[in-house]
């Protein structure tokens, strides 16, 4: 269990950050409806947002797992240095082809109104790859307040332009336009400010992360690079395939629901919105990523690995279930501010979001069973498994967005990560097998499902009332709180913090 104690604490120290600035980040996206009137204005603001996923693939080539990995039998200054030159090399190369292709990324993109959002992303993207490696640092070497200080601070002054520029200013200028204001704010950039903001926030993260650049040798260790790039090759696979299953749907949404392009861009403008909702499991799951890649690989050369793997499995499985009730047990809370307080339009189709919230449950179940080719340097296993996630994702999104729309879409991120994780599962089973409680973590799953069906049946049912959907969730969340704890008792009471509430029982 003092594995599973350190993870906790881990996960604490670095996943507590990233919840935080995630979450801040989180609820500038969800702002956008009250500062946006129209849902279609923000169009391609989300394309831009569906690229940099890709794009950071591409600039980073699996240098942070690698990094973990190769940490743990080589001198670590030499891989830190070795694999900080490498991608500052290629951020060079692949920013100045970026730009030079500018134009042509704003066609295929359908950027043509807004051709500068393509430079402003190319600045995102190659500031956001040189913090890459420093705040691996940071993690490896257990410094988690700096890694704290650097995300916080970029988020901060991300979300101060954002606000100052795209909500005060502007209700400044409306009620007095010769304001001093005036000078600093263009109209014509707008929602642009969104980029500004982030690219501002960039900045400011590198400029903290400075002190770990100086630390950059430059001297390159050819041999352990090519060992490197044999490991990291398979893993470009795996993120571009997962960016596909991520991000595709949003991607092409456009260029496939068949309707005239304003009503286009405002499905795609409330699809977007609806899918922000969803990720707050994906906050959980990033954070949690932050503490478990390093500690999987840490872990490894222990007797129990495996048990530990199974518990940490455990453990995650449950803060999923609790965070998809959450979403889904309250989506009327959601749905009850956007008709409220921003423009009714942007509730259209929140009811998908308990769908997209379950597959993204799978995604983070699969991230933990991926250990097993991680460590077992079978990541070509990992890259087949994308890709042919990839190829559900492709043919799920061009069959059913026409004819279901949003609905469409959510179904073939479900299935596609559903896939995912039992493939992964049965493969896992062959070449690394960890013992897994599947019986008991599938009538977990299975229970909150019916819950949420329960609780929907219910509403609907019953009188619509806001405050009796409340109290029905909350009743039914506190069902399942109270069945937990019976049921995991003895795992709870040694945890940190939880644990005291279960040992006076």
């Amino acid at each position: 269990m003092s594995g599973i104690k350190k993870l906790a604490g881990q996960t604490l120290w670095y996943g507590l950050p990233t919840i935080v600035s995630r979450f801040l980040g989180y609820l500038m996206n969800m702002a956008l409806p009250f500062f946006i009137a129209m849902p279609e204005k923000t169009a391609d603001l989300v394309q831009v947002y569906t690229l940099i996923p890709f794009l950071n693939v591409l600039y980073a080539y699996g240098m942070e797992t690698a990094y973990f990995r190769f940490s743990q039998t080589h001198d670590r200054q030499d891989l830190y240095s070795t694999l900080s030159i490498s991608l500052l090399i290629s951020t060079v190369f692949f920013s100045c082809l970026l730009w030079i292709s500018g134009g042509f990324i704003a066609d295929v993109a359908d950027l043509n109104q807004h051709p500068e959002y393509v430079y402003w992303m190319i600045g995102i993207i190659s500031i956001d790859n040189l913090s890459t490696l420093p705040f691996a640092r940071l993690r490896q070497e257990n410094r988690p307040k700096k890694y704290a200080f650097a995300r916080l601070a970029g988020i901060a002054a991300n979300l101060g332009i954002v606000i100052l520029f795209i909500g005060v200013i502007p209700s400044i200028l409306k009620t007095n336009p010769t304001s001093f204001f005036g000078k600093l704010y263009n109209e014509e950039i707008g929602i642009g400010y969104y980029l500004m903001g982030n690219l501002f926030g960039s900045i400011i993260t590198l400029l903290i992360l400075s002190g770990e650049l100086k630390k950059i040798q430059f001297r390159i260790n050819v041999k352990l690079w090519k060992q490197v790039l044999a490991y990291s090759a398979p893993l470009i696979i795996v993120g571009l395939g997962g960016m596909v299953n991520d991000v595709l749907s949003r991607l092409i949404y456009r260029h496939v629901v068949n309707l005239p392009q304003q009503q286009a861009n405002h499905e795609l403008g409330i699809f977007a919105n609806i899918f922000r909702i969803a990720l707050l499991i994906t906050i959980m799951i990033q954070a949690f990523r932050m503490a478990a890649e390093p500690f999987f690989f840490n872990q490894s050369k222990n007797e129990n690995a495996q048990r530990t793997y199974a518990r940490v499995m455990k453990f995650f499985v449950i803060a999923c279930c609790f965070l998809f009730l959450f979403i889904g047990l309250f989506l009327d809370i959601f749905k009850w501010i956007f008709t409220s307080f921003a423009n009714p339009r942007w509730a259209e189709g929140i009811e998908i979001v308990p769908l997209l919230a379950l597959g993204n449950i799978f995604l983070g179940i699969y991230y933990n069973l991926s250990v097993w080719y991680k460590l077992t340097d079978k990541n070509n296993y990992g890259a087949i498994i994308t890709i042919i996630g990839a190829i559900i994702t492709i043919v799920l999104n061009i069959l059913l967005i026409p004819r279901f729309h949003y609905a469409g879409a959510a179904t073939a991120t479900f299935c596609c990560y559903f896939f995912m994780m039992v493939m992964s599962y049965q493969l896992g089973k062959k070449y690394y097998p960890v013992p897994y409680a599947v019986k008991k973590l599938s009538a977990y799953l299975i229970l909150v499902i019916l819950i949420y069906l329960t609780h929907l049946l219910i509403v609907k049912i019953m009188p619509n009332s806001l405050w009796f959907s409340i109290t029905t969730g909350a009743v039914l969340l506190l069902l399942f709180t109270r069945f937990v704890g019976k049921i995991e008792r003895k795992e709870f009471a040694s945890m940190p913090f939880i644990g005291k509430l279960y040992r006076k029982k």
